[in-house]
């Protein structure tokens, strides 16, 4: 089959690999759509901790079982999937505590190489994070299920109420995940970001205020400080402004992951007397994707809107060249 290998920053190769071996439970699947995203690009860019060079990478998909191993249950041959890439093990610490986000091997042990012709579906993921896709909902939405099982968790650790005023703060593909999730909520958000077409974009999304960086955001509170505040971009400078816009008593999600041993510094008088709650979020749990693909069933969200085009394989790098010059949300790769 052919796949993407991620050789070093800013290159990209098409490889010839085999088909794999099934296991036990595990099924083949035929890769219909695969997406982009912001973790792949950090790892074009510069590279990334738990995206290993030269490798496959790529891990938001969906596709049809090309074939199953022994021992599967409720799929066969032919099946159109949705799925996400990793499944607890059910089994460490966390996992016993509920903590099935924060599972000992959860990060160790996912599926990479969506980018490919066909990935293998390991036992775990089968039996816990992969569903039938119904007919009504395209691959291209399917492939929608990792990302969107994200937001769910993120938008559970903030915890908005309907009368909330929330303010999302970035205009990637998470942000206007987060931003059209909180609005099929009845919540008011505000977007705010440097990207005036993603902007334009979040407006047509449903956004109740727009704000390029470096304008004053806090008018839609009337100068009251928003109830909860989404940070998106994964930026140092961002995570420590994201807490000017929040009221006495509410909440920042810091949800854009920074580099571990990154340090960055509050004024401690916000946190202890306004009484501010910092808030982390990662990855998901299993009713995090259970709910997030009743959410794609329901067609609430505008899912296709974020997808900038479509390239084929061969024509990858094209995609991630775009992305690193700040044009365009996500991009449909099809094998």
């Amino acid at each position: 089959m052919k796949t993407a290998y991620l050789v070093s920053p800013n290159k990209i190769e098409i490889v010839e690999k085999p088909l794999s071996i099934l296991k036990e439970g595990e099924v083949l699947v035929r890769v219909k759509a695969a997406l982009t995203c912001g973790t792949d690009l950090k790892a074009y860019l510069r590279g990334h901790p738990l995206i290993p060079m030269p490798g496959p990478f790529g891990h938001e998909f969906s596709g049809i079982i090309e074939k199953v191993g022994d021992a599967v249950n409720g799929f066969k041959a032919g099946d159109a999937v949705m799925l996400v890439h990793t499944a607890p093990c059910g089994e460490c610490s966390y996992c016993k505590h509920g903590l099935f986000n924060l599972c000992e091997i959860l990060t160790k042990d996912m599926m990479l190489g969506a980018f490919s012709e066909y990935m293998v579906v390991k036992k775990r993921v089968v039996e816990i994070n992969m569903f039938h896709k119904p007919e009504e909902i395209s691959f291209e939405e399917a492939a929608f299920l990792e990302p969107l099982s994200c937001i769910v968790h993120g938008v559970k650790a903030l915890s908005p109420l309907k009368k909330d005023k929330v303010l999302v703060i970035g205009t990637g593909p998470v942000g206007l995940l987060f931003l059209q999730v909180l609005k099929s909520m009845s919540v008011s958000v505000a977007v705010m970001g440097r990207n005036k077409n993603k902007l334009s974009l979040a407006e047509s999304l449903g956004a109740d205020r727009i704000y390029y960086s470096g304008e004053e955001p806090l008018d839609f509170t009337d100068g009251f400080g928003y109830d909860r505040v989404v940070e998106c971009t994964g930026q140092k400078e961002i995570w420590l402004r994201s807490i000017d816009y929040v009221r006495k008593g509410g909440t920042v999600l810091l949800f854009g992951g920074l580099k571990t041993g990154t340090e960055v510094c509050y004024d401690a008088g916000r946190i202890h007397y306004d009484e501010i709650t910092l808030k982390g979020a990662f990855h998901y749990n299993p009713q995090d994707v259970c709910e997030a693909y009743e959410l794609i069933k329901s067609k609430k969200l505008k899912l296709k809107e974020l997808i900038s085009g479509k390239i084929s394989l061969s024509e990858i790098s094209t995609a991630f060249e775009k992305l690193s010059r700040g044009e365009g949300v996500k991009y449909l790769i099809e094998p």
